[in-house]
């Protein structure tokens, strides 16, 4: 699994989301920077991402994922 096929396939599920992936094979860190999400819980959110990638974790093409969740303007003051 690469980082850009996950970055495709999130940014497609998460329509006005955008995502930055950094890991290779199996494991992978996502930020993820978006409004809506940043609204809900952090269970809520953590969900919503696992609801898209369980067919990958089921399959072991992700092993491992980290997630971090930005607003637009938190991620403005990050970078």
């Amino acid at each position: 699994m690469q980082p850009n096929e996950v970055k495709k396939f999130l940014e497609e599920q998460l329509a006005g989301s955008r995502i930055e992936v950094e890991g290779e094979g199996c494991n992978f860190q996502l930020n993820i920077i978006s409004d809506e999400l940043c609204a809900l819980s952090p269970v809520k959110r953590q969900q919503q991402v696992y609801s898209y990638l369980n067919p990958w974790i089921a399959d072991g093409s992700i092993h491992a994922i980290t997630m971090k969740f930005y607003t637009q303007a938190d991620w403005a003051k990050h970078n």
